[in-house]
Protein backbone atom coordinates (compact mmCIF):
# COMPACT_ATOMS: atom_id res chain seq x y z
CA UNK A 1 0.00 0.00 0.00
CA UNK A 2 1.67 3.28 -0.93
CA UNK A 3 2.31 5.71 1.72
CA UNK A 4 -0.55 8.41 0.93
CA UNK A 5 -4.11 6.48 0.40
CA UNK A 6 -7.10 7.49 -1.89
CA UNK A 7 -9.78 6.46 0.76
CA UNK A 8 -13.57 6.43 -0.11
CA UNK A 9 -16.43 7.10 2.24
CA UNK A 10 -19.99 5.70 1.95
CA UNK A 11 -22.41 7.64 4.25
CA UNK A 12 -25.70 8.55 5.03
CA UNK A 13 -24.87 12.09 4.19
CA UNK A 14 -22.15 14.65 5.16
CA UNK A 15 -24.36 17.55 4.09
CA UNK A 16 -27.33 16.76 6.21
CA UNK A 17 -27.15 16.55 10.23
CA UNK A 18 -30.71 16.64 10.60
CA UNK A 19 -31.53 13.28 13.04
CA UNK A 20 -28.39 12.69 11.93
CA UNK A 21 -25.34 13.05 14.72
CA UNK A 22 -23.10 10.53 12.62
CA UNK A 23 -22.41 13.50 9.80
CA UNK A 24 -20.74 15.07 12.94
CA UNK A 25 -18.06 12.92 13.61
CA UNK A 26 -17.16 11.60 9.86
CA UNK A 27 -16.96 15.42 8.83
CA UNK A 28 -14.03 16.39 10.61
CA UNK A 29 -12.47 12.79 10.25
CA UNK A 30 -12.54 13.23 6.62
CA UNK A 31 -10.98 16.71 6.72
CA UNK A 32 -8.07 15.33 8.97
CA UNK A 33 -7.05 12.40 6.84
CA UNK A 34 -7.16 14.82 3.48
CA UNK A 35 -4.68 17.36 5.57
CA UNK A 36 -2.71 14.44 6.37
CA UNK A 37 -2.13 14.23 2.03
CA UNK A 38 -4.68 11.22 1.69
CA UNK A 39 -7.27 11.99 -1.12
CA UNK A 40 -10.42 11.31 -0.05
CA UNK A 41 -13.84 11.12 -1.58
CA UNK A 42 -17.57 11.09 0.58
CA UNK A 43 -20.17 9.17 -0.91
CA UNK A 44 -24.51 9.57 -0.20
CA UNK A 45 -27.54 8.89 -1.84
CA UNK A 46 -28.92 12.08 -3.29
CA UNK A 47 -31.92 11.29 -1.83
CA UNK A 48 -31.20 10.81 1.66
CA UNK A 49 -33.60 10.59 4.84
CA UNK A 50 -31.72 13.37 6.60
CA UNK A 51 -31.08 15.55 3.59
CA UNK A 52 -34.57 15.21 2.30
CA UNK A 53 -36.23 15.61 5.82
CA UNK A 54 -33.71 19.27 6.36
CA UNK A 55 -34.83 20.72 3.20
CA UNK A 56 -38.83 19.11 3.74
CA UNK A 57 -38.99 20.49 7.49
CA UNK A 58 -36.71 23.19 7.87
CA UNK A 59 -37.51 25.77 4.62
CA UNK A 60 -34.92 28.76 4.63
CA UNK A 61 -33.09 26.71 7.90
CA UNK A 62 -31.89 24.35 5.83
CA UNK A 63 -30.30 26.38 3.12
CA UNK A 64 -28.30 28.09 6.15
CA UNK A 65 -27.16 24.50 7.47
CA UNK A 66 -26.01 23.29 4.23
CA UNK A 67 -24.56 26.58 3.18
CA UNK A 68 -22.48 26.61 6.84
CA UNK A 69 -21.35 22.68 5.95
CA UNK A 70 -19.67 24.08 2.77
CA UNK A 71 -17.82 26.72 3.68
CA UNK A 72 -16.81 24.89 7.03
CA UNK A 73 -15.28 22.18 4.84
CA UNK A 74 -14.39 23.05 1.79
CA UNK A 75 -11.79 20.41 1.45
CA UNK A 76 -14.43 17.85 1.12
CA UNK A 77 -15.32 16.40 -2.23
CA UNK A 78 -19.08 15.00 -2.00
CA UNK A 79 -20.24 13.36 -4.30
CA UNK A 80 -24.00 11.94 -5.15
CA UNK A 81 -25.22 8.62 -6.43
CA UNK A 82 -28.85 7.47 -7.43
CA UNK A 83 -28.67 3.35 -5.95
CA UNK A 84 -31.76 2.97 -8.09
CA UNK A 85 -30.00 4.12 -11.75
CA UNK A 86 -29.18 1.32 -14.01
CA UNK A 87 -25.83 2.68 -14.46
CA UNK A 88 -25.13 2.07 -10.69
CA UNK A 89 -22.95 -0.31 -10.62
CA UNK A 90 -20.99 0.87 -13.26
CA UNK A 91 -20.95 4.54 -11.55
CA UNK A 92 -19.44 2.28 -8.50
CA UNK A 93 -16.35 0.75 -10.34
CA UNK A 94 -15.19 3.03 -11.99
CA UNK A 95 -14.95 5.47 -9.02
CA UNK A 96 -13.76 3.09 -6.73
CA UNK A 97 -10.78 1.35 -9.77
CA UNK A 98 -7.84 3.29 -7.83
CA UNK A 99 -9.23 3.46 -4.18
CA UNK A 100 -6.85 2.06 -1.55
CA UNK A 101 -9.76 2.24 1.58
CA UNK A 102 -13.53 2.12 1.28
CA UNK A 103 -15.30 3.21 4.61
CA UNK A 104 -18.27 1.82 4.66
CA UNK A 105 -20.61 3.50 7.60
CA UNK A 106 -23.26 1.23 8.86
CA UNK A 107 -26.02 3.98 8.26
CA UNK A 108 -26.10 3.40 4.31
CA UNK A 109 -28.79 0.66 2.50
CA UNK A 110 -27.42 -2.29 2.83
CA UNK A 111 -27.84 -3.37 -0.81
CA UNK A 112 -25.01 -0.49 -1.65
CA UNK A 113 -22.96 -1.42 1.02
CA UNK A 114 -23.37 -5.00 -0.79
CA UNK A 115 -22.66 -3.76 -4.23
CA UNK A 116 -19.01 -1.85 -2.86
CA UNK A 117 -17.85 -5.26 -1.25
CA UNK A 118 -18.69 -7.52 -4.30
CA UNK A 119 -16.23 -5.40 -5.99
CA UNK A 120 -13.61 -5.34 -3.36
CA UNK A 121 -11.77 -8.75 -4.61
CA UNK A 122 -11.67 -7.25 -8.39
CA UNK A 123 -10.59 -3.99 -7.05
CA UNK A 124 -8.39 -4.57 -4.58
CA UNK A 125 -9.52 -2.15 -1.72
CA UNK A 126 -9.82 -2.59 1.72
CA UNK A 127 -12.86 -2.13 3.03
CA UNK A 128 -14.06 -1.31 6.69
CA UNK A 129 -17.10 -1.13 8.43
CA UNK A 130 -18.03 1.50 10.69
CA UNK A 131 -20.44 1.26 13.23
CA UNK A 132 -21.80 4.49 15.62
CA UNK A 133 -25.03 3.11 16.25
CA UNK A 134 -26.38 0.67 19.06
CA UNK A 135 -28.13 -1.50 16.76
CA UNK A 136 -25.89 -3.97 16.68
CA UNK A 137 -26.78 -4.28 20.38
CA UNK A 138 -30.69 -3.93 19.68
CA UNK A 139 -31.31 -5.05 16.15
CA UNK A 140 -29.15 -7.21 15.15
CA UNK A 141 -30.70 -8.54 12.08
CA UNK A 142 -30.48 -5.05 10.82
CA UNK A 143 -26.73 -5.59 10.85
CA UNK A 144 -26.34 -8.54 9.33
CA UNK A 145 -28.41 -7.91 6.30
CA UNK A 146 -24.24 -6.39 5.13
CA UNK A 147 -22.02 -8.81 3.76
CA UNK A 148 -19.94 -8.62 7.01
CA UNK A 149 -17.51 -11.72 6.15
CA UNK A 150 -16.10 -9.59 2.59
CA UNK A 151 -14.73 -6.91 4.85
CA UNK A 152 -11.78 -6.89 6.05
CA UNK A 153 -12.33 -5.08 9.41
CA UNK A 154 -14.57 -3.33 12.00
CA UNK A 155 -14.51 -0.07 13.64
CA UNK A 156 -16.50 -0.12 16.25
CA UNK A 157 -17.09 3.08 18.14
CA UNK A 158 -17.12 1.51 21.94
CA UNK A 159 -15.51 -1.52 23.29
CA UNK A 160 -19.13 -3.17 23.78
CA UNK A 161 -19.95 -2.56 20.29
CA UNK A 162 -16.49 -4.61 19.19
CA UNK A 163 -17.33 -7.53 21.28
CA UNK A 164 -20.54 -7.90 19.52
CA UNK A 165 -18.85 -7.92 15.74
CA UNK A 166 -16.44 -10.42 17.61
CA UNK A 167 -17.95 -12.60 19.67
CA UNK A 168 -21.52 -12.19 18.52
CA UNK A 169 -21.14 -11.55 14.83
CA UNK A 170 -17.43 -13.56 14.56
CA UNK A 171 -15.66 -10.68 12.24
CA UNK A 172 -12.04 -11.53 13.65
CA UNK A 173 -11.00 -8.12 13.11
CA UNK A 174 -12.19 -5.47 15.04
CA UNK A 175 -10.96 -2.36 16.26
CA UNK A 176 -12.47 0.41 18.97
CA UNK A 177 -12.62 3.44 17.55
CA UNK A 178 -14.81 5.87 19.10
CA UNK A 179 -15.77 9.56 17.94
CA UNK A 180 -13.87 12.56 18.67
CA UNK A 181 -14.70 16.40 18.52
CA UNK A 182 -13.77 18.49 15.42
CA UNK A 183 -11.50 21.03 17.41
CA UNK A 184 -11.14 23.75 14.37
CA UNK A 185 -14.58 24.35 14.70
CA UNK A 186 -15.76 22.98 18.43
CA UNK A 187 -13.62 25.27 20.61
CA UNK A 188 -15.02 27.63 23.13
CA UNK A 189 -16.02 31.20 21.93
CA UNK A 190 -16.81 34.57 23.76
CA UNK A 191 -20.07 35.34 24.23
CA UNK A 192 -22.26 37.19 26.71
CA UNK A 193 -23.95 34.50 28.92
CA UNK A 194 -28.28 34.13 28.34
CA UNK A 195 -29.04 30.71 28.69
CA UNK A 196 -28.49 28.95 32.39
CA UNK A 197 -28.86 25.63 31.15
CA UNK A 198 -28.89 24.24 27.13
CA UNK A 199 -30.06 20.68 26.49
CA UNK A 200 -29.38 20.05 22.67
CA UNK A 201 -30.62 16.58 21.60
CA UNK A 202 -32.97 15.02 19.45
CA UNK A 203 -36.44 13.48 21.12
CA UNK A 204 -35.32 9.73 19.88
CA UNK A 205 -38.20 7.68 19.31
CA UNK A 206 -38.41 7.49 23.05
CA UNK A 207 -35.15 6.12 23.08
CA UNK A 208 -34.99 8.01 26.50
CA UNK A 209 -38.39 9.83 27.12
CA UNK A 210 -38.48 9.05 30.71
CA UNK A 211 -34.49 10.18 31.45
CA UNK A 212 -35.51 13.36 29.70
CA UNK A 213 -38.73 13.64 31.71
CA UNK A 214 -36.25 13.24 34.85
CA UNK A 215 -33.40 14.88 34.33
CA UNK A 216 -34.49 18.28 32.00
CA UNK A 217 -38.03 18.80 32.86
CA UNK A 218 -38.62 17.85 36.84
CA UNK A 219 -35.50 19.89 37.11
CA UNK A 220 -36.28 22.62 35.42
CA UNK A 221 -39.96 23.14 37.04
CA UNK A 222 -38.27 22.75 40.59
CA UNK A 223 -35.81 25.69 39.14
CA UNK A 224 -37.86 27.93 37.67
CA UNK A 225 -35.37 31.52 38.30
CA UNK A 226 -33.19 29.24 35.55
CA UNK A 227 -33.72 29.86 31.90
CA UNK A 228 -33.80 26.62 30.36
CA UNK A 229 -33.19 26.50 26.52
CA UNK A 230 -33.80 22.95 24.68
CA UNK A 231 -32.80 22.20 20.91
CA UNK A 232 -33.59 19.02 18.51
CA UNK A 233 -35.93 17.87 16.14
CA UNK A 234 -38.88 14.81 16.05
CA UNK A 235 -40.17 15.93 19.28
CA UNK A 236 -43.87 15.05 19.55
CA UNK A 237 -46.68 17.06 20.67
CA UNK A 238 -46.84 15.00 23.95
CA UNK A 239 -43.32 16.28 24.46
CA UNK A 240 -43.46 19.77 23.51
CA UNK A 241 -46.26 20.01 25.50
CA UNK A 242 -44.69 19.27 28.63
CA UNK A 243 -41.56 21.52 27.77
CA UNK A 244 -44.21 24.75 27.62
CA UNK A 245 -45.15 23.05 30.98
CA UNK A 246 -41.85 23.30 32.30
CA UNK A 247 -40.95 26.96 31.57
CA UNK A 248 -38.54 25.32 28.97
CA UNK A 249 -37.99 27.27 25.67
CA UNK A 250 -38.14 24.76 22.61
CA UNK A 251 -35.97 26.21 19.71
CA UNK A 252 -36.18 23.17 17.41
CA UNK A 253 -33.38 22.21 15.10
CA UNK A 254 -29.91 23.28 15.47
CA UNK A 255 -27.42 23.05 12.72
CA UNK A 256 -24.62 21.07 14.16
CA UNK A 257 -21.90 24.11 13.29
CA UNK A 258 -24.04 26.58 15.04
CA UNK A 259 -23.57 24.54 18.65
CA UNK A 260 -20.46 26.32 19.79
CA UNK A 261 -22.02 29.92 19.39
CA UNK A 262 -25.25 28.23 21.84
CA UNK A 263 -22.52 27.14 24.08
CA UNK A 264 -21.14 30.02 24.46
CA UNK A 265 -24.00 31.86 25.49
CA UNK A 266 -25.07 28.81 27.68
CA UNK A 267 -23.59 28.35 31.80
CA UNK A 268 -24.11 24.65 31.92
CA UNK A 269 -25.01 22.24 29.08
CA UNK A 270 -26.74 18.05 29.66
CA UNK A 271 -25.75 14.53 28.62
CA UNK A 272 -28.89 12.52 28.91
CA UNK A 273 -27.69 9.65 26.57
CA UNK A 274 -30.53 7.04 25.31
CA UNK A 275 -30.84 4.03 27.52
CA UNK A 276 -29.09 2.12 25.50
CA UNK A 277 -25.46 3.83 26.21
CA UNK A 278 -26.50 3.80 30.24
CA UNK A 279 -27.09 -0.21 30.49
CA UNK A 280 -26.25 -2.27 27.53
CA UNK A 281 -23.97 -0.35 25.89
CA UNK A 282 -22.99 1.07 29.45
CA UNK A 283 -19.35 3.23 28.38
CA UNK A 284 -20.13 4.81 24.87
CA UNK A 285 -20.12 8.42 25.33
CA UNK A 286 -21.91 10.23 22.14
CA UNK A 287 -20.86 12.85 19.75
CA UNK A 288 -22.24 15.49 22.48
CA UNK A 289 -20.16 14.72 24.99
CA UNK A 290 -17.61 15.23 22.83
CA UNK A 291 -18.18 18.39 21.22
CA UNK A 292 -19.36 20.13 24.27
CA UNK A 293 -16.08 19.45 26.49
CA UNK A 294 -14.08 20.99 22.88
CA UNK A 295 -16.95 24.04 23.80
CA UNK A 296 -15.42 24.70 27.47
CA UNK A 297 -19.07 23.99 28.61
CA UNK A 298 -19.73 22.48 31.75
CA UNK A 299 -21.33 19.61 31.11
CA UNK A 300 -23.87 17.70 33.82
CA UNK A 301 -24.13 14.11 32.82
CA UNK A 302 -27.32 11.70 33.54
CA UNK A 303 -26.22 8.43 34.42
CA UNK A 304 -23.54 6.73 32.27
CA UNK A 305 -20.28 4.47 33.85
CA UNK A 306 -17.07 5.74 31.52
CA UNK A 307 -16.02 2.11 31.38
CA UNK A 308 -13.01 2.76 29.07
CA UNK A 309 -11.38 5.49 30.81
CA UNK A 310 -11.77 8.15 28.24
CA UNK A 311 -12.07 10.82 30.66
CA UNK A 312 -11.95 11.84 34.05
CA UNK A 313 -15.46 11.88 35.77
CA UNK A 314 -16.05 13.97 38.17
CA UNK A 315 -13.57 16.51 36.96
CA UNK A 316 -13.89 16.95 33.19
CA UNK A 317 -17.43 16.32 33.79
CA UNK A 318 -20.27 15.70 36.77
CA UNK A 319 -22.70 12.65 36.70
CA UNK A 320 -25.83 12.55 38.81
CA UNK A 321 -27.56 9.37 39.62
CA UNK A 322 -31.33 10.99 39.70
CA UNK A 323 -33.13 14.10 39.13
CA UNK A 324 -33.28 15.59 42.32
CA UNK A 325 -29.35 15.29 42.37
CA UNK A 326 -29.07 16.61 38.52
CA UNK A 327 -31.81 19.88 40.63
CA UNK A 328 -28.91 20.06 43.07
CA UNK A 329 -26.14 20.06 40.49
CA UNK A 330 -27.89 22.60 38.33
CA UNK A 331 -28.57 25.05 41.74
CA UNK A 332 -25.09 24.32 42.63
CA UNK A 333 -23.49 25.43 39.46
CA UNK A 334 -25.55 28.31 38.65
CA UNK A 335 -24.29 30.01 41.69
CA UNK A 336 -20.25 29.22 41.39
CA UNK A 337 -18.69 30.69 38.83
CA UNK A 338 -15.19 28.68 39.79
CA UNK A 339 -16.67 25.50 39.65
CA UNK A 340 -17.90 26.05 36.08
CA UNK A 341 -14.98 27.31 35.13
CA UNK A 342 -12.89 24.25 36.29
CA UNK A 343 -15.56 21.86 35.24
CA UNK A 344 -14.77 23.50 31.57
CA UNK A 345 -11.07 23.53 31.80
CA UNK A 346 -10.35 20.05 32.29
CA UNK A 347 -13.28 18.96 29.96
CA UNK A 348 -11.35 20.54 27.43
CA UNK A 349 -8.05 19.72 28.42
CA UNK A 350 -8.92 16.18 28.09
CA UNK A 351 -10.42 16.78 24.60
CA UNK A 352 -7.40 18.62 23.25
CA UNK A 353 -4.99 15.67 24.78
CA UNK A 354 -6.74 12.68 23.19
CA UNK A 355 -9.86 12.96 21.19
CA UNK A 356 -9.86 14.97 18.62
CA UNK A 357 -10.32 14.26 15.11
CA UNK A 358 -6.86 14.29 14.36
CA UNK A 359 -6.30 11.44 16.66
CA UNK A 360 -8.78 9.78 15.15
CA UNK A 361 -7.23 10.09 11.32
CA UNK A 362 -4.10 8.87 12.76
CA UNK A 363 -5.50 6.20 14.15
CA UNK A 364 -7.47 4.80 11.53
CA UNK A 365 -3.94 4.98 9.22
CA UNK A 366 -2.31 2.75 11.52
CA UNK A 367 -5.00 0.78 10.96
CA UNK A 368 -4.77 0.54 7.70
CA UNK A 369 -1.43 0.24 7.72
CA UNK A 370 -1.49 -2.66 10.40
CA UNK A 371 -4.08 -4.76 7.69
CA UNK A 372 -1.92 -3.81 4.34
CA UNK A 373 0.77 -5.50 6.21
Amino acid sequence: MSQKLNIALFAHSMVSDWNHGNAHFLRGLMRELVRLGHTVRCYEELSSWSLTNLMKQEGERAIEAIDSFRRAYPELDIRFYKSGDDDFPRFLEDELKETHVVLLHEWNDPQVVNRVLALKKKLGFIALFHDSHHRAHTSAGEILKFHLHLVDGVLAFGEAIRRIYVDGFGINRAWTFHEAADVEQFHPLQRRKEIDVVWIGNWGDNERAAELDEFLIQPALALPELRVVAHGVRYPDLALQKLVGANIEYRGYLPNLFSPQVYAESMVTLHIPRREYANGLAGIPTIRVFEALACGIPLVCSPWMDQENLFRPGEDYLVVNDGVEMTEQLRHLRRDGKARYQLAENGLQTIRERHTCAHRAQQLVEICQEISR
